[in-house]
């Protein structure tokens, strides 16, 4: 076996969800041998991006109100400010926003866009994108070059220069410089293009040849980020690091990558200490993404556990119903930090509901980083989370008229959905456009003798190695069931693994070539049908969807309200302000006929209620509080 198929192999695994399947599998390389490969870390594989279609639905022309986006973008206006800084002649218009030559951030989004187009380009070979990227690579590589050879920004060095003189004062130089180097990374990784990996290569080397210069005590002060708004916030930087030592072996990637792994952070975590409280939320769960890639490159298991205890703090004692966090700072130094952006107290969220919660790239990282712990374990909990945010908090931050994303995603009453302009390029724009790229990700897993299928959308898998392909058909989540029909050359053993959601209940249905299995349904569990599939052979699985609520943590008044998998919101201009006790609220709660949308009636007032992800420019509520004082 070649070495460098070897690494294509590991690589797979080691960047799951650094942009969601990053990696094409080489079908050149024998399953068992991948397995073999990464035993220890990684028990399930997500597919390759090529190997999963999005078939005809509400979801796929989700995906096609992003593409569009992209394609609407002109490659010379992303140029520019590299251009300018490198001292080249543009005479394309500005970017506007956070993309302004006034912004310290200018050039993140280009980071986002080259991930966002690598992802398209993998999945089904766009050619204007292909066209505008490998354009883009070229110029970049100019400006490079312009600049020395290694830098590689749209802003100055001397960003740099002052963050190492007042470990402050400047808006995330480091930030920036990872959304590019992922860019890249991307882009080299699953387009092939050697340019964009040159120049990745130059940049780690500027990076290495400041940081060698520093001593320990004021790289400590650089990389530390424990205050309101950081501004010298470092992104994913050690991921991006971790990312490309898997790819490169060079041992001084890993090497640097160990440099922004903080230990002030991570040990707590591995200890079980719960220090997110106060803490700027992207700023830190990126840094988890890099933990995650440092144990999955060297097997230290304190990385591994500060992973996994992280995901539980957040998801348990800082998430709200729908999986998203992030919101008002328990002690606020700055405006932001008064309404937004970062982790409360645990289990404290009731007295959080502003108008700026649920940062969206928040909600993407905790996607990624759920999927990554689900690859390590196969564990039903962490493809029931995943399948609630997906519906109940990622879809929710975009549009479905018109593909603009939000920012924040408030929870409370009354609230509304303040879209970004295309032209805003603020991070979630950029977070947005990856997330929207990545809708066929994490629909099916496999090991060598498995399949899983965690998510019910509309979408075709082809499982090269075993000569399988399964088609899903289904309406979910409006309609209740899914059908799986299954293509094979020839008769071929492997267990099914179909995802029995927390919400689900003793009356799920599974049949097989519609005969009803005799099974008993466990939610939050994987339903195993282990048997020789054939050519023609049909699964179908069957919920029975339920009305039910969920209060916060530290107000059981304080609820939500769900039918089968999906979170509600009322349509309203007023606070939420319920009567009742929670039986008497899910009794008075009722179906439309023929359409998907709910009727409830509490104390004179008839509400309309429809799935969060509908909801566009209504006013609206999702958390409610019931009062019963006479």
């Amino acid at each position: 076996m070649k070495q460098t198929n070897l690494i294509i192999c590991i690589l797979t695994v080691l960047v799951i969800l650094n942009s969601a399947q990053n990696f094409a599998q080489n079908p050149e390389v024998p399953e068992n041998q991948i397995f073999k490969t990464i035993s220890g870390a990684i028990k399930v594989l997500p597919f390759s991006p090529s190997e999963v279609v999005l078939n005809p639905s509400w979801i796929k022309q989700r995906e096609a109100l992003n593409t569009n986006y992209l394609h609407q973008l002109d490659p010379e206006r992303l140029l520019h400010n590299f251009r300018v800084n490198a001292g080249l002649p543009s005479s394309a218009k500005p970017l506007e926003g956070w993309e302004s030559p006034e912004c310290g951030l200018r050039g993140h989004f280009v980071g986002h866009y080259l991930s966002a187009c690598a992802t398209l380009i993998a999945k089904d070979g766009d050619a204007l994108l292909s066209k505008n990227i490998s354009y883009m690579i070229d110029e970049l590589a100019v400006c490079q070059q312009k600049m020395g050879g290694k830098y590689l920004s749209a802003f100055p060095e001397s960003e740099f220069e002052t963050l190492e003189k007042k470990y402050g004062g400047v808006w995330a130089p480091y930030y920036t410089f990872h959304k590019i180097m992922q860019g890249l990374l991307d882009v080299y990784t699953l387009t092939g293009n050697k340019n964009a990996y040159r120049i990745l290569l130059n940049m780690t080397d500027y990076v290495e040849g400041r940081m060698s210069k520093l001593p320990e005590a004021e790289i400590e002060k650089i990389l530390y980020s424990a205050e309101a708004n950081p501004t010298n916030e470092a992104g994913g930087m050690n991921e991006v690091l971790h990312n490309l030592f898997a790819v490169s072996k060079d041992t001084k990637h890993l090497k640097l990558a160990t440099v922004f792994d903080r230990k002030w952070f991570s040990q707590p975590l591995a200890d079980g200490k719960n220090i997110l409280s106060g803490l700027h939320s992207n700023t830190h769960i990126v840094l988890v993404h890099g933990y995650a890639r440092r144990f999955e490159n060297t097997h230290e298991t304190d990385y591994r556990k500060a992973t996994e205890n992280f995901w539980d703090m957040l998801v348990h004692h800082h998430a709200y119903v729908n999986g998203s966090s992030s919101g008002p700072r328990p002690i606020s130094t700055t405006p932001t930090s008064r309404i937004a952006e970062h982790w409360g107290h645990a289990d404290h969220l009731s007295a959080t509901l502003s108008g700026e919660i649920a940062e969206s790239c928040v909600t993407h990282n905790t996607q990624k980083l759920t999927a990554n712990l689900f690859c390590w374990t196969a564990d039903p909990e962490y493809a029931d989370a995943y399948l609630n945010t997906f519906y109940n908090a990622v879809l929710p931050i975009q549009n479905k008229e018109n593909g603009a994303v939000v920012y924040h995603l408030p929870l409370g009453s009354p609230r509304t959905k303040n879209y970004l302009k295309e032209n805003d390029y603020k991070c979630c724009n950029g977070s947005g456009i990856e997330a929207f790229a990545h809708l066929n990700s994490n629909i099916y897993f496999h090991n060598q003798n498995n399949l899983w299928v965690n998510l019910f959308i509309p979408s075709e898998v082809n499982w090269k190695e075993k000569g399988i392909k399964l088609e899903q058909t289904t309406d979910f989540p409006e309609e209740p069931k899914t059908q799986i029909k299954i293509s094979a050359e020839k008769p071929t053993p492997f267990a099914l693994k179909l995802l029995i959601p927390s919400w689900a209940n003793a009356q799920t249905l599974v049949l097989v070539n519609g005969q009803p299995m005799k099974t008993k349904i466990k939610p939050a569990s994987f339903v195993t049908i282990d048997r020789i599939w054939k050519e023609g052979d049909t699964v179908e699985l069957q919920f029975d969807y339920q009305f039910h609520l969920k209060s916060m943590p530290d107000n059981e008044n304080v609820i939500v309200l769900f039918y089968g998998p999906v979170l509600l919101a009322f349509e309203t201009d007023k606070e939420l302000i319920l009567k009742g006790n929670s039986e008497e609220i899910l009794h008075s709660i009722s179906k439309q006929p023929n359409e998907f949308s709910f009727n409830l009636k509490n104390n004179g007032t008839d509400y309309k209620l429809v799935p969060f992800y509908q909801i566009t420019k209504t006013s609206y509520g999702v958390y409610a509080t019931i009062r019963n004082e006479y």
